[in-house]
């Protein structure tokens, strides 16, 4: 078990401050902060700082791959870490993207490799093979965008801007007649139609329906309490920041999501989503497959976004994970093979003794990603221990656990497991 040193990415969209006061370290940071990676992903590996100094956690898992990932997860995943464990801080609305199925990404990628599109290129779509399934957890208020709405509440958004323009559109969702299918399949279908019509029309042609739709936000929120003033005041946001984009069109189509600290979302294959504002914890599959769809200056296949898309309905209900409590543990559960999630909170008749944090890893035991996020904890595991103060992480190898914690005052911690 040692501490781990995230591998901090500068984005445009990140914040100068957020990462930096979370890690202790000089405010203003002097370049945009956008995330901190703790996992052993080749593009950005965390390090262990050990006693023999620091060296990447990608090194130590080449060099001894059971002991540090276990017998079952080896046998699973192979000689990689499964998880992506960031730390995210968006000021500034990330663009709007969907994730490929692993079917998908292996067809891509190796479509791609015979292209011979490098793996570096800004034009590349599939740098890896896998899926990226994601789960959210808010660290603190967090905004979204994600999932698309059910039709009739987004046919209800777009007549309450009462934005003449929008008419012809409202029809390739509800049909000419107004009258709304009660039919999964259709409303996917005309949410196909809609997006694709947007997301492919002429830039004449958004440089007229976008300042019109615009203008009917500012209108409809000028009239009063708003039962759609978040989304209104989103797309204003985003039409101010991306003019003439047609993501700011696709924006009225998702369910706007705001989460409070420990409030999550699940983000599956083909989910089309962006992330707006906020500061939260990314647990996700060790990927970075990124198909975009707008609000971006870097590369946008819209045919390939297109292919990969699920137009299927969902509501924000669906989109949070459900949860439970184990003992101080509050377990997020998610269909993800490749990670499982839980936040483990340290107060009342937890504090002043050891308490105990079972794996449940198949195999008995399985690696853990500790982040301290309240307080100070201290995890004592085979090894030895290590006390975590807030904004400092940890790697426990599998052959180090199981973990004992300690806290003397109220603290919280994330860990990251393996899935079951």
């Amino acid at each position: 078990m040692d501490h781990l040193r995230g591998a901090i990415r500068t984005y445009a969209w990140g914040s100068r401050t957020a990462i930096a006061e979370f890690t202790g370290r000089p405010v203003p940071a002097a370049h945009p902060e956008a995330e901190l990676w703790l996992g052993a992903h080749p593009g950005d590996p965390a390090r262990l700082e050990t006693g023999d100094g620091e060296v990447s956690l990608l090194d130590v898992l080449a060099a001894d791959p059971e002991g540090q990932l276990g017998a079952v997860a080896l046998a699973r995943f192979g000689d990689r870490l499964p998880m992506l464990v960031k730390v995210l801080a968006a000021d500034e609305p990330l663009s709007l993207q969907a994730h490929p199925s692993t079917a998908q990404a292996l067809e891509g990628y190796q479509r791609e490799e015979r292209l011979g599109v490098p793996v570096t290129s800004p034009i590349r779509n599939y740098r890896d093979t896998s899926h990226k399934p994601e789960l959210l957890v808010a660290l603190a208020p967090f905004e979204a965008l994600a999932g698309f709405r059910p039709v009739a509440r987004t046919i209800e958004l777009l007549r309450a801007l009462s934005v003449s323009d929008l008419d012809p559109f409202i029809d390739l969702l509800a049909g000419p007649d107004g009258v709304l299918a009660e039919d999964g399949q259709t409303d996917a279908d005309g949410l196909r139609a809609l997006f694709t019509t947007w997301i492919t029309a002429p830039q004449p042609d958004l440089d007229v329906l976008v300042p019109a739709v615009l203008e009917g936000a500012i209108h409809y929120l000028s009239s009063g309490p708003a039962e759609f003033a978040a989304e209104a005041r989103t797309v204003l946001e985003l039409g101010e920041r991306y003019p003439g984009d047609a993501g700011v069109l696709a924006a009225l189509l998702l369910n706007r999501i705001s989460l409070a600290p420990g409030e999550a979302i699940f983000v599956s294959a083909g989910n089309l989503h962006t992330y707006l504002h906020g500061v939260g914890l990314e647990v996700m599959a060790n990927s970075d497959n990124v198909l975009r769809g707008g609000l971006t200056p870097k590369h946008v296949d819209v045919p390939e976004l297109l292919r990969v898309l699920d137009f299927t309905p969902t509501t924000e209900e669906e989109l949070r994970p459900k949860t439970r409590v184990e003992g101080p543990e509050l377990i997020y559960a998610t269909p993800a093979e490749e990670f499982a999630v839980s936040q483990v909170t340290l107060d009342g008749d937890y504090l002043g003794h050891e308490v105990d944090a079972p794996s449940r890893h198949c195999d008995g035991q399985g690696p853990q990603i500790l982040l301290c996020t309240r307080g100070s904890v201290t995890v004592h595991a085979k090894s030895g221990s290590l006390t975590l103060q807030r904004g400092e992480s940890a790697w426990v190898s599998s052959d180090d656990g199981p973990i004992r914690l300690l806290a003397q005052k109220p603290a919280s911690l994330y860990r990251a497991t393996i899935g079951l």
